[in-house]
């Protein structure tokens, strides 16, 4: 090959080179900056929460509806249970405020990069929120796509690591699929998962008297009480070689004080299928008259199904004291009634959990579930004393 034909081809390679970059630009068209939009609100000014009776998220496979009905939010792919109304109020109030801070145009190659490609365009699929009024109809729509990160400076890469931390997120709305925008908080919380969207509140059992857990195998079952609540737990029924190790009660002396659960099962789920066709009893007594009964199912990986009952019988009238004067008894009735309301509104509260199955972590049911032997001071081997007793009196003395 002469000098002139390497001249010819070079040349050739860098126009083929070219073009095949531009076409590929041509196809491409990320980030091509516009001003469009800039500094708007993402969901429009006239975006009202209040009209917003539906937020559906999916992704792929995974799906979530939350539903307001009669003013109340609940989680539609678990039976109508509560929803956590704070994070849905969050999220509203942010939606409603959040403004575009960049705005980019991209093409159809470019959306599964971002996250943006809706479901069959690929892996990398946006997750699809919808907010919908009561009447099931759309009030906006978009795709929620990849996290904006930014890279950590300084001391940050030892609390972020060397990615960074998300500070935004692109979005695309319905209807525009040739501009992604970018505002500036991640929406991390828009998980499509029903169980992040459930009401974690729960019971929460105070001041126990009485403490009974009832194993399929009686042997290892127990029961503790005690006089007061500065009294020291004492075992009942204890056999004449039994004594409860005071130590040892700690684990158990304060169940279900802080529950909590990670997710509930179908209503119509059967005993054998949760785990509950086979359970234990654990009975609390309170010293305020509650009674809670709860069954504790098979452990299935970090969880326990759990379901729970709640009575509560306490005094309605509150009896004067001996000398007690016309203004005491004025004032401590009123404190009497205040806290027999309180006690009220917990009952009513707590019954409500009585229609469900819960998936309780394992942290929370573990430290009850103790043997009865676990609970008592061990056994000295006596045999075994006694003949090392006799061995030492048959050992010859030793001469100097």
């Amino acid at each position: 090959m002469n000098r002139k034909q390497f001249t010819t081809l070079l040349v050739l390679l860098i126009v083929l080179g070219g073009a095949g970059w531009l076409l590929h630009k041509k196809n491409d068209t990320t980030w091509q900056a516009t001003d469009a939009g800039l500094g708007q609100k993402l969901l429009g000014n006239n975006f009202a929460i209040n009209d917003v009776a539906e937020i559906s998220i999916r992704q792929g496979t995974n799906a979530v509806d939350l539903v307001k009905k009669d003013d109340v939010w609940q989680v539609r792919e678990r039976d109508g249970y509560p929803a956590n109304f704070s994070e849905i109020s969050d999220f509203l109030i942010k939606a409603r405020d959040l403004k575009i801070v960049q705005s980019e145009e991209v093409g159809p190659s470019a959306l599964p990069r971002l996250e943006l490609a809706t479901t069959g365009q690929g892996t990398n699929t946006g997750t699809l929120l919808d907010l919908k009024n009561k009447d099931g109809k759309a009030i906006k729509s978009l795709v929620l796509g990849k996290k904006h990160t930014r890279k950590p400076q300084g001391n940050q890469a030892a609390m972020f690591g060397e990615d960074g931390f998300p500070d935004g997120r692109y979005v695309m709305l319905a209807g525009d699929s040739h501009n992604a925008l970018l505002v500036a908080d991640a929406l991390s919380s828009l998980e499509p998962k029903p169980e992040s969207w459930l009401n974690k509140d729960f019971f929460r059992v105070e001041k126990p008297r009485l403490i009974s857990v009832a194993f399929p195998t009686v042997t290892n079952s127990w029961k503790l009480t005690r006089e007061s609540e500065t009294n020291e737990w004492k075992l009942a029924d204890a056999k004449p070689e039994e004594k409860l190790d005071t130590s040892k009660t700690y684990g158990v002396a304060n169940p279900f004080s802080s529950p909590s659960f990670n997710d509930v099962l179908p209503l119509n789920s059967k005993p054998e299928e949760n785990g509950l066709d086979k359970f234990t009893t654990v009975t609390v007594e309170t010293f305020d008259g509650f009674t809670y009964n709860v069954k504790v199912g098979k452990k299935s990986g970090e969880n326990y199904p759990i379901a729970m009952t709640v009575a509560a019988n306490f005094p309605k009238e509150r009896t004067p004291g001996k000398d007690e004067k016309p203004e005491q008894k004025t004032a401590l009735d009123k404190v009497f009634k205040e806290n027999e309301q309180k006690l009220e509104d917990k009952l009513k509260q707590e019954t409500a959990f009585e229609k469900w199955t819960y998936l309780v972590p394992t942290w929370t049911v573990d430290p009850i579930l103790k043997d009865r032997k676990d609970l008592l001071v061990e056994k000295k081997d006596e045999t075994k004393t006694a003949a090392v007793g006799k061995a030492e009196v048959a050992a010859p003395e030793q001469k100097p």
